[in-house]
């Protein structure tokens, strides 16, 4: 994805509305993304708090 503030922004807002979504476009499949997906399965608050800490970062 785009380097710069826009991107950010979309990434951002990405993580609140789809978290699983965001942090696929941010780091591709991996251990990130099944963590996040098990998280928004059974709670998802804490898919987003850990989208928006792996957009972050």
């Amino acid at each position: 994805m785009a380097k710069g503030k826009g991107a950010d922004l979309l990434l951002i807002i990405l993580a609140i509305l789809l978290p699983f979504v965001a942090v696929f476009l941010k780091k591709g499949v991996g251990k990130d993304l099944l963590i996040n997906i098990i998280l928004c399965i059974f709670f998802y608050i804490p898919g987003i708090i850990h989208a928006l800490w792996v957009v972050l970062k």
